[in-house]
């Protein structure tokens, strides 16, 4: 893995020499069960250089708690390892979601990441990871709460937990989805376990 975050480093340092994009790695340990993909890093993890450690983070970890799931047995990460920003009206510095180019161009750094990792299941947050490993066709609103195979791996969607923040009818929608993903990983492990 730090090789992998060496070599990542120089590439994009060399592709945005002008920019100097601070790049957030994924976090979690290598041989996690789970892996879970949102989109790009915010302001807060940037800042941190940690995924999932702003407001959306905050709503994760307990949905996860919730769902009797500890963050520090899975691996989480992002599609786009950098913040993409956009200057708004007001004249601030804002997040935007990740360009196409952007996708295509981290995809094969997070195949590479998904086979260091080597999970089992995979948990898309929301539509740009979904995209990114299924297809531009699959839409969240239609794939969320349900398991599909994906190269090996069982891939369930769920909406980004940010979209809870600014959607609140989606908390229950994405509590079921929490819990259903946690009740199914749970059979599953207790039948590879025999017991």
């Amino acid at each position: 893995m730090e090789r992998f975050q060496r070599e990542a480093t120089a590439f994009f340092r060399n592709l945005y020499e002008e920019e100097r994009k601070v790049l957030v790695f994924g976090e979690g340990r290598v041989g996690a069960p789970v892996m879970l993909i949102g989109e790009a890093p915010g302001e807060q993890e940037s800042l941190q250089g940690r995924p999932f450690v702003g407001k959306a983070g905050k709503n994760l970890d307990a949905f996860l708690a919730g769902a009797g799931l500890e963050r520090s047995a899975l691996y989480v990460t992002n599609v786009v390892k950098f913040r993409p920003t956009r200057l708004s009206p007001a004249g601030r510095i804002v997040n935007r979601p990740p360009t196409q180019e952007e996708i295509k161009l981290f995809l094969p750094w997070l195949k590479r990441e998904i086979a260091l990792v080597d999970p089992r299941y995979i948990v898309t947050l929301g539509n740009v990871p979904l995209k990114a490993l299924i297809g531009r066709s699959s839409v969240i609103g239609e794939m969320h709460g349900r398991f599909v195979d994906w190269e090996g791996r069982r891939l369930f969607a769920m909406y980004h937990p940010a979209s809870v923040i600014y959607n609140p009818a989606l908390k229950a929608v994405y509590s079921a989805d929490i819990a259903a993903f946690a009740r199914q990983y749970g059979e599953e492990t207790k039948k590879e376990s025999g017991k």
